[in-house]
């Protein structure tokens, strides 16, 4: 038998390569305004960026913020700008299937940008996640469940619309936890919309704050314990600064969340360092992707601090990637507040996500295991798609 010693040498195949990356903005309607201490959403703007490969696999990520500009630096104008210009040409050309690695390039040549960052993991990791036939969570360590909580976010400004829409969400059995966004009014009014909601509502539902950053450390004090006094179970952010939360921890009978002041796993270490919280709110755009949101829970983990799992009102994208990491915490004590996708009026998936005895469920198709409705994207996409080879 005649060999050759090509016949004898091993065959390598070629690892898949990122060709283009696509970026849309897409302008969806809300099914009210969503009041919050520093902006009032009339609708949410979603980034939407694809990735394709050599291999035809592609995948999805999205990018949104909260008021645009008025919750942080970035808007998804912005994260659009920065994919098109700066990390496009970081990733074209090279091996979609090294994520870890793809992302660390990136680091290097692009500061901060968080959120841009999490749109763009997210897509890297769907795309591998349909190549290898795995959902996300599989590709994030396994999930350790398939379903998790989803509180609402009551925002009307109108003591009564909120009660009647907590009662609606109750009989629909849609959501039993409620978080209230508060920290625009006197501090005065503001409690008392909130006692009388919980009044409302009494044990058949649990009643939550956010004041994202409105109140002074004296505010917070007073607010805290009349909040107790209530019946809110926690308060989310009420000032700005790490240490003034610090000095509030532990003083009074409800939990303290921090969201604004986690930036990513260095801001989790220092405030567990001091124990700043008794909770972290973590979101995978704010955390800047679905890794480092995994280690900011790894940070709690350790020191003992609560996990919930927190929202930047993403799309249906974005919700479910998140829903994939929240999948594979080891504790979630606090659930989740997934609920991005129930404030529009349109939805982009051709299967709409499964909320149901309230929580929602976790796709087990591979990569995201959604599926995009590419003529509804594209009715209310804004400007046309841009593509980057």
């Amino acid at each position: 038998m005649n060999t050759t010693l090509a016949s004898l040498a091993p065959t390598f195949s070629t690892a898949p390569v990122i060709e283009r990356i696509e970026t849309l903005l897409v302008d969806l309607p809300t099914i009210r305004p969503h009041k919050l201490a520093v902006a009032t959403m009339n609708g949410q703007t979603l980034m939407l960026v694809r990735i394709h490969c050599s291999d035809g696999v592609w995948g999805i990520g999205e990018g949104t913020t909260i008021g645009g500009l008025a919750y942080g630096g970035e808007s998804p104008e912005t994260m659009k700008v920065a994919i098109d210009t700066y990390f496009a040409p970081v990733l074209i050309g090279q091996d979609a299937t090294r994520i870890q690695m793809l992302m660390a390039r990136i680091g290097k040549m692009v500061k901060e940008n968080r959120f841009a960052k999490s749109a763009v993991e997210t897509a890297l990791l769907d795309a591998h996640g349909k190549r290898l036939g795995l959902p996300v969570s599989e590709l994030l360590g396994g999930r350790r469940r398939d379903r998790v909580p989803v509180a609402w976010t009551l925002a009307s400004g109108d003591t009564k619309k909120d009660i009647a829409e907590a009662e609606h969400m109750l009989d629909l059995r849609r959501h039993r936890i409620f978080k209230l966004k508060i920290g625009a009014k006197a501090i005065e009014e503001d409690i008392g919309h909130v006692a009388a909601i919980k009044r409302a509502l009494g044990d058949r539902a649990a009643v939550r704050v956010d004041v994202n950053m409105a109140w002074s450390e004296g505010e917070a004090a007073y607010g805290m314990a009349a909040l107790a006094d209530a019946g809110c179970e926690l308060v989310e952010q009420p000032v700005a600064s790490a240490a003034a939360l610090k000095r509030l921890a532990r003083r009074f009978p409800v939990a303290l969340m921090a969201d604004e002041s986690l930036t990513g796993p260095e801001s989790a270490f220092e405030i567990a360092r001091v124990s700043g919280v008794d909770v972290f709110a973590i979101k995978i755009e704010q955390s800047g992707g679905l890794f480092n949101a995994q280690r900011v829970a790894a940070i709690a983990d350790a020191a003992g601090i609560g996990v919930y799992g927190g929202t930047m009102l993403e799309g249906a994208v974005g919700t479910i990637a998140s829903a994939h990491l929240f999948a594979t915490l080891a504790h979630l004590q606090w659930g989740t507040e997934l609920f991005g996708p129930l404030l529009l009026t349109e939805d982009i998936l051709r299967t709409p996500l499964d909320y149901s005895d309230f929580e929602l469920t976790v796709p087990v198709g591979p990569g995201l295991g959604i599926e995009l409705d590419d003529d509804r994207i594209a009715f209310f996409a804004r400007d046309g798609l841009t593509r980057r080879k």
